[in-house]
């Protein structure tokens, strides 16, 4: 035999019969990507390490960050589901600073498979340094519901972003239901979160982050109320991040007058054409004007 005709005998597949279906390999990455090796005590230590040596400080420098509402979780036990408005990667550094270091712990981030788990070596350091599990984005597969529900049952806590990815013109988009179903399959509650400002730290598209402030807003948990259907459920939560923002924009009190007159800015924006919508944003790139129930486009 050729030493041409070894190499191919060796690197090439082999061939099956015709009319055979050859068996296909499982596939090892995107959303069938095992993540139980991170979770090791050995794999815990090294996120730990990464989070204090890396993000803490890095966060730090960058996005300076304020966080409201922390104390509304002195008294809460996991597992939790987190639920957070999303409008850069560097949301997901944010938070894992800034929740607190009771449910920080066991945290682990719902993550885009096609994104993070694209093939074994950016699944592996997604899955050791965030604590990542796949997840699929455009759907709400059985997997993917597998994959969280799993990871409530074992005690872990889950930071999910509702919205299925981040904002594509600085205004936040309707939220999908799958943190909502994971609440009502396995009784953990919901907490709400919004976080304002990383949008002008790591804009969609920018590869290298700018300074700027940032902030935290934690709400109190939520359940699903009983008969209530799941996409009203995560309607609710969606109505409640818009009250975290309206609190960080203009405080605690005058948030709850505007909750209760129904008239909270909704993080959503004007149901408009593309470019007004980017006009109600304001002059700087990246930094949403705060929303009001006035319009702040012109009226054609």
């Amino acid at each position: 035999m050729s030493v041409l005709r070894w190499i191919r005998f060796v690197t090439e597949p082999p061939t099956a019969p015709r009319g055979v279906d050859r068996r296909e390999k499982p596939s090892t990455t995107g959303v069938y990507y095992d993540i139980e090796w991170a979770h090791s005590p050995a794999a815990k230590v090294v996120r730990r390490a990464g989070v204090w040596g890396f993000m803490k400080p890095a966060i730090t420098i960058y996005g300076s960050p304020k966080v409201v509402g922390a104390d509304r979780l002195d008294d809460v036990e996991g597992p939790v589901l987190f639920a957070a408005n999303h409008h850069s990667h560097a949301d997901t550094t944010l938070l894992l600073a800034t929740i607190p270091a009771h449910l920080r712990r066991n945290l682990v981030i719902a993550a885009g498979a096609d994104y993070f788990f694209p093939n074994r070596l950016v699944a592996a350091a997604s899955a050791l340094f965030i604590g990542a599990i796949p997840i699929e984005r455009q759907r709400l597969s059985k997997l993917s519901i597998a994959n969280t529900v799993k990871m409530i049952d074992k005690g872990r806590n889950l930071l999910i972003f509702p919205e299925g990815g981040r904002s594509p013109d600085g205004w936040g988009r309707p939220h999908r239901p799958g943190a909502a179903f994971v609440s009502q399959r396995t009784g953990a509650p919901v907490v709400p979160v919004y976080i304002d400002g990383t949008g002008r730290v790591l804009p969609k598209g920018q590869n290298w982050p700018s300074r700027s402030s940032t902030a935290v807003v934690f709400g109190r948990p939520m359940k699903i109320g009983e008969g209530e259907d799941v996409r009203d459920f995560a309607t609710r939560i969606q109505a409640q991040i818009d009250i975290l923002a309206d609190e960080f924009s203009q405080g605690w009190w005058e948030a709850r007058r505007n909750a209760a007159r129904k008239a909270t800015a909704e993080l959503s924006g004007p149901e408009v054409g593309a470019w007004r919508r980017r006009w109600a944003l304001g002059p700087k790139p990246g930094e949403r004007r705060r929303p009001t129930t006035e319009k702040r486009w012109p009226s054609l």
